[in-house]
């Protein structure tokens, strides 16, 4: 077997694992970075990037559409719609990230990393790397799968073959009602599916504001989606027509392609933390400076979705910089505190975390979605109705919602939903994480006429 030390050897070069690496060797370490499929991960090639891509030219001709005197059509071009996500994903081609890592200082390494000792990471079986101070697992997570009655004599899609699809299914069934789910089912119904988006309860995005999954059904529908609420799939049957999908009430729905949205885990299995008494397949669970609690030595830290504390990139990226941060200075000598708050912890993965869901309407929010039970907390809601969503579509609905802590006087949480909103979440999230007392929020004037103008009506709503 070959052999090679570094400093800190990262195993996943998603995002999350990239910045990881980076923050190490911005610290003076060598750092190995090991990827067994492509240098960007999903989020660059199956996630983030290419559904977005797929959403926007949808989202575009709606807002269009909701202005008099703009000279639109009424369909979009898929091939110009796939060729603009293809130019952001480069079709796989990972060529840039690799040149990226060297630059960084970064070593790229390919092969499917294993650990199987302290501090050591072997690939495919045959070439050791041994890390001086500790290895950081980032290797996000992988689709669950549902058990189903003849889902096995199908192919189904998962949220890969959506994104990465080179032509528009007839008949598209989307099966759940999370993120991935109502994003995918509008992106292709704009497209020119007929997409039936089936549901376990009376509106998607249950984790949501019940009024955000009421706004986004309402937008699903105005697309074309069909969407079958409170129901499900109660098995799957090949025939001549194509996919026969039963539905728990009976009703049976024909699709050419099954999207499979019922979630995802985290990708620990085939890693060998089995040895460390990490089960496979479970989460990692990390202190707020990314050391993996269970595994003895302080040697073994983790960021992004295998950890399982706020599975989205932009949290994971977070989680990455504390943890790399604190590789570099406990190596260093000069690691100082995991207070709160501190450049070593995470500590908004607790407090404020920001999600944006990117259908027409988006879905904008920050912390908690209602009152803490028992709690002296005030929910109060409002329309979006300001001189600046009315200049920017004619029609404009939208809902906002703060939580706000009365004993302190401070935001717990905020909801946006409407058209573009999704700018508008910043904001709120430095106000949550800022503790911005309200009587200080006040003085945050919001321009005129902005959609901003929102948070004046909300505070005027709770008294100010």
């Amino acid at each position: 077997m070959s052999g090679q030390t570094f400093d800190v050897v990262v195993i996943g070069a998603g995002p999350v694992g990239e910045v990881a690496a980076e923050r190490a060797a911005r610290g003076g370490l060598k750092v190995a970075l090991v990827e067994h499929e492509l240098f960007g991960g999903e989020c660059s090639y199956w996630a983030c990037i290419p559904s977005k891509a797929l959403l926007r030219p949808g989202n575009l001709l709606a807002a269009a559409k909701r202005i008099p005197g703009v000279p639109i059509g009424d369909r979009l071009d898929p091939a110009a719609v796939f060729a603009r996500r293809d130019w952001f994903t480069g079709k796989g081609d990972d060529a840039g990230q690799v040149e990226w890592a060297r630059g960084a200082g970064i070593e790229p390494i390919r092969g499917h990393g294993v650990l199987t000792g302290e501090r050591e990471v072997t690939l495919d079986g045959d070439r050791v790397l041994t890390a001086r101070h500790a290895v950081i697992v980032c290797t996000g997570s992988v689709p669950s799968k549902p058990s189903i009655p003849g889902l096995d004599t199908i192919r189904p899609w998962g949220s890969r073959e959506a994104t990465s699809a080179e032509s528009v299914p007839r008949r598209l069934g989307v099966l759940g009602g999370g993120v991935v789910g109502v994003e995918m089912a509008q992106a292709f119904a704009t497209l020119g599916s007929e997409v039936h988006l089936v549901i376990t309860g009376e509106q998607p995005l249950p984790r949501n504001a019940a009024f955000a999954g009421d706004l986004v059904l309402h937008g699903l529908r105005e697309a074309g989606v069909y969407v079958h609420t409170e129901s499900g799939i109660e098995r799957v049957a090949t025939g001549s027509g194509g996919t026969e999908l039963t539905l728990k009430d009976g009703e049976t729905v024909v699709v050419d392609e099954l999207l499979l949205a019922t979630g995802r885990r985290p990708a620990t299995a085939g890693l060998g933390l089995e040895a460390f008494g990490v089960e496979a397949g479970r989460a990692l669970e990390v202190d707020d400076t990314g050391r993996v609690s269970a595994v003895d030595g302080g040697w073994l830290f983790a960021a992004g979705d295998v950890t399982g504390r706020a599975p989205l990139t932009h949290q994971g990226k977070y989680g990455a910089r504390a943890a790399g941060d604190t590789v570099a200075a406990l190596a260093a000598g000069t690691f100082s505190s995991a207070a709160p708050w501190s450049k070593y912890t995470a500590t908004a993965d607790h407090h404020a975390v920001p999600q944006v869901v990117f259908t027409d309407p988006e879905v904008a929010a920050v912390g908690l979605a209602d009152a803490r039970p028992g709690s002296a907390d005030r929910v109060v809601d409002i329309d979006i109705a300001v001189a600046g969503s009315s200049l920017h579509a004619d029609g404009y609905t939208g809902k906002a919602r703060i939580v706000v802590d009365t004993e302190r006087n401070v935001l717990l949480g905020v909801t946006f939903v409407g058209q573009d909103v999704s700018e508008l979440l910043h904001s709120a999230t430095i106000a949550i994480v800022g503790e911005v007392p309200l009587d200080r929020l006040w003085h945050a004037v919001p321009s005129f006429p902005t959609i901003s103008e929102v948070w004046l009506r909300l505070l005027e709503a709770y008294g100010l």
